[in-house]
């Protein structure tokens, strides 16, 4: 396997000019909320990678189950079903790492098997804790993120003590486990869940304090792309209005501290990255 597909998550920003890295967004479920069925096909599937390559993705995020808030799990086959020929085209036609976006551990084994070398888990580990053993049998990477609960009921369970303490105690614990079960330090980077069991309010006190979760020594990882927290700071339900907003929400987070930016719409959030980088590297 190429470089370019074994890229590392960890080593990214130790050089003085450093690059964010994108991660595109790549559903292939039939209910996510900005686009849902759109590439369920693997005909779809590489056509938008391409077109995700072409304009600066590092980095393509397949997922098969929709983690939106109130959605409901779908069944390890039908997630396998959705994912693994998709991540088997993309190994074969580019040269890209691919990360599957899963809490299921045998669902990371065989998108590992495929081709895959990051495993991206929105439960920081506490809905399979058997998914830890497969990314270090693997020596795979993997990104822990905060969620309040499963999906379905996420938005019901928003009580914090403090929203920023209480993430970052919770990914802390979530590193604890996987350097026990044998993943490599640095292997393992963090993500504080934006919009997953988080009010608007919290999610704004996530971005303002963003820089607080670089004492863990992790890379940060921020998913904020086209969420409802956005429509709803903005008072609007317009599509260009949360682009917009999104823009907003990636260059402050890499003016504070995020390495890696998960996006849906690559091209335009390559010119948020270009302009925070540049200013995070000015000397």
């Amino acid at each position: 396997m190429s470089d370019n597909k074994n890229i590392s998550l960890a080593d990214n920003n130790d050089k003085l000019n450093s690059k964010t890295l994108i991660m595109g967004i790549l559903n292939v479920t039939p209910d996510s909320f900005y686009d849902g069925g759109k590439y369920n096909t693997i005909k779809q599937a590489l056509i938008h990678t391409e077109q995700m390559i072409s304009e600066g993705a590092d980095i393509i995020d397949v997922g098969g189950e929709s983690t939106r808030p109130g959605s409901n799990s779908v069944s390890q086959k039908e997630e396998l079903r959705r994912v693994i020929p998709i991540i088997d085209a993309i190994n074969k036609n580019f040269e890209i790492p691919v990360s599957i976006d899963t809490t299921k551990s045998m669902v990371a084994r065989q998108a590992l098997d495929s081709g895959a070398t990051i495993v991206n888990d929105i439960s920081g580990l506490s809905f399979d804790p058997a998914l830890a053993d497969i990314v270090s049998k693997y020596e795979a990477q993997i990104i822990l993120c905060h969620t309040s609960s499963r999906p379905v009921d996420m938005q019901k369970k928003t009580l914090y003590e403090n929203i920023v303490e209480d993430i970052y105690t919770y990914l802390e614990n979530s590193i604890k486990i996987s350097e026990d079960c044998g993943i490599l330090s640095d292997n393992i980077s963090i993500d504080p869940g934006f919009g997953f069991g988080k009010t608007a309010n919290h999610n704004l006190l996530l971005l303002k304090s963003l820089s607080k979760f670089k004492k863990l020594d992790k890379k940060v990882v921020i998913g904020t792309s086209m969420k409802s927290f956005i429509g709803k700071i903005l008072q609007s339900d317009d599509i260009e209005q949360r682009i917009l907003g999104t823009f907003a929400t990636i260059v402050i987070s890499i003016l504070n501290g995020a390495d890696i930016v998960r996006v849906h719409d690559v091209k335009k959030m390559k010119v948020a990255v270009q302009i925070a980088d540049s200013v995070r590297n000015v000397n």
